[in-house]
């Protein structure tokens, strides 16, 4: 024999929520998926390093060749690294004679910013 017994409900408050949310509303698929490859290109050292002297440039814009000292790896290595930056479109290049300059995409920065909940500098 089965008994079956009903339990009094209890009336809960309305908790609010202790801070604000970060977002207005949650990534959808596509922008979680563009973030994630921006992110995971911002996942090494170096072309993280790479991504702020290009963003602390004066001029806007850096021959590869410049960036080869301060983040003390070979040509080669750099190269590749901004490669991967541009390929997830942090970065763009362009080609003055035989060397290649890169400046960084300012709408692609400011997307990172969102997606992290910063407040506008």
């Amino acid at each position: 024999m089965t008994v079956v017994r009903e339990l009094p409900v209890l009336a809960m408050p309305a908790v609010e929520p202790c801070c604000a949310p970060l977002q207005d509303v949650p990534l959808g698929s596509a922008d979680a998926a563009e973030l994630a490859r921006r992110f995971a290109a911002l996942a090494d050292p170096v072309r993280l390093r790479l991504l702020s002297l290009l963003a602390t440039s004066k001029d806007g814009a850096v021959c590869a060749c410049d960036l080869v000292e301060p983040v003390g790896r070979s040509q080669p290595t750099v190269s590749h690294h901004l490669k991967i930056l541009r390929e997830a479109g942090l970065v763009t290049s362009e080609r003055r004679g035989t060397n290649v300059w890169y400046a960084v995409v300012p709408s692609a920065l400011e997307s990172l910013r969102l997606a992290l909940g910063s407040p506008q500098v």
